[in-house]
């Protein structure tokens, strides 16, 4: 029979001693969502609200929530965060949150996570509550866990459970247009260790939202820890994962072992056509191991770690993704134009 870890043999609250158990990155992603009307959606989309700023406010808190919660659960420890994100989405009646935390440490982040997603689920419901005072948090859960000794875990899909949120990056220009979903993923070393300053997540993140995506990111892991963080990016099954860095030779580069390992089918042509593009302007180009493919519905590709490897990147992909997209999700013309 499982016990409770918190609650020592004479039924006495306790803090766990963790102090044996080795450390590792650590990532759990957590969700929940506000219940409220559809003119609050509208307001909100339309950033009209009393409370100017209601997301941006609700992610700040939400980040703050989390770095602070071991003063707010009392026997959770102290954690040296390396990431919050808060990202929202939209249905007509409900506002979506979805939080991931990430640290290198002995124990878990959950807490961090679920407490992210309560602390802006609440500043949501302060910043509606002028316009909707009987708006409802709901459904606050977590989603996955990756680290420790249990490895990967993933909430169970049952009829019970709510959707799992699609978090927004931008707010889409027709809000009542299809939306594709995509995450980012940063490989580096540097970048998680806050040495070195991330020069091609961003333009990846900009390229996409200006397409009119979804995205989640910069998901930033250590090029050890890229299993874990192509994971991450793929738990929500984006339309799209676009990797950046360790694709070269270094014995540290892992991007294209930990991607060959997740996908189900390769899309040569689309990695070759990238590297020949570096490789016409910088013969080094060629020694990009990147590879793309099929991780069920979603495509996988790998970018180099130069902000010119991912300009050629996306020159390449802008005008594959529409069909290719559209193939993958079973629709689109296989006959040449």
């Amino acid at each position: 029979m499982s016990e409770l870890s918190h609650v020592d043999r004479e039924g006495r609250a306790r803090m766990v001693d963790v102090s044996a158990k080795s450390d590792s990155t650590r990532v759990a992603v957590a969700a929940g969502e506000l219940r409220t009307t559809a003119e609050v959606i509208a307001l909100v989309r339309a950033d009209d609200m009393p409370k100017a700023d209601v997301l941006s406010t609700a992610r700040i808190a939400g980040i703050s929530g989390a770095k602070k919660t071991s003063e707010l659960i009392p026997l959770c420890h102290q954690l040296a965060l390396s990431s919050v994100t808060v990202e929202f989405g939209f249905t007509e009646t409900s506002i979506t949150i979805e939080a991931s935390a990430k640290t290198k440490g002995p124990t878990g982040v959950e807490m961090e996570a679920l407490t992210a997603v309560a602390v802006a689920g609440l500043t949501l419901h302060d910043m509606v509550k002028a316009v909707d005072p009987a708006a409802t948090i709901d459904g606050v859960r977590l989603l996955t866990k990756d680290g420790g000794k249990h490895g990967h875990w993933e909430r169970p899909e049952t009829e019970d459970s709510p959707a799992a949120p699609a978090p927004v990056h931008v707010r889409p220009a027709d809000p009542d247009a299809a939306i594709r979903t995509a995450a980012v993923v940063v490989a580096s070393t540097g970048v998680a260790a806050g040495t070195r300053a991330d020069t091609t997540g961003p333009v990846l993140i900009e390229w996409l939202a200006g397409l009119g995506y979804s995205v989640r990111g910069p998901l930033v892991y250590a090029d050890a820890d890229i299993t874990v963080g192509l994971a991450d990016a793929l738990h929500l099954s984006p339309s799209l994962v676009v990797t950046t860095g360790g694709t070269g030779a270094s014995p540290t580069d892992a991007t294209p072992e930990a991607t060959l390992s997740v996908i189900d089918r390769e899309l040569p042509g689309v990695a070759e056509a990238i590297r020949q593009r570096g490789t016409a302007k910088f013969p080094l180009a060629a020694l990009s191991r990147g590879v793309a493919g099929l991780a069920g519905s979603s495509v996988v590709v790998n970018l180099p770690g130069s902000p010119g490897g991912v300009k050629d990147g996306i020159a390449v992909l802008e005008p594959l993704l529409d069909h290719l997209l559209a193939q993958v999700a079973g629709g689109g013309s296989h006959d040449n134009p």
